[in-house]
Order: C-alpha cells, then sequence, then structure tokens
C-alpha cells in the first residue's frame, strides 16, 4: 500500500510515546520529547486530541501542535 494511502487510525499515550495504529496494522511509536510543544504538556492535554478524518494527521487543539502520519512513517 504506498505511503498516501496509510491512514493514523488509533492514538495512544504511554510511558513518554505516542502510539499510532497505522491502517496496515503498523504500530509505530515516537518520542513525546520530540515534540517541543507537548514535551511539557498536562497528561490531560496530551490526551485531547483529534486524529484527522483523512487519518493523514493528529491535532492538539489545546497545545496548537499537529503531526502528520509522515513522522510515524519515517521513524520506522
Amino acid at each position: 500500500m504506498p505511503a498516501k494511502e496509510l491512514a493514523i487510525t488509533k492514538l495512544k499515550i504511554e510511558n513518554y510515546m505516542l502510539i499510532a495504529t497505522i491502517s496496515d496494522g503498523q504500530i509505530v511509536s515516537i518520542p513525546i520529547a520530540n515534540f517541543s510543544r507537548l514535551r511539557g504538556a498536562s497528561e490531560d492535554k496530551l490526551n485531547y486530541f483529534k486524529i484527522s478524518p483523512s487519518g493523514y494527521g493528529i491535532h492538539w487543539p489545546d497545545l496548537d501542535e499537529d503531526i502528520s502520519i509522515k513522522s510515524f512513517l519515517s521513524s520506522l
């Protein structure tokens, strides 16, 4: 499946990591420390996010942060 068709289907935050489930079944994690706006955020603010309808990205409204699926796929 080409990367442009992949989507984030689920995200959980655990042990200072963003853990994304990708539509092809991969589970990919990235350290929260990689993102300055997320790094010092409270647990409540970290857990208030929205996955875009296309699954292309994740948005944290309270933190003004957006992370695209490319960030997860480039960590593979």
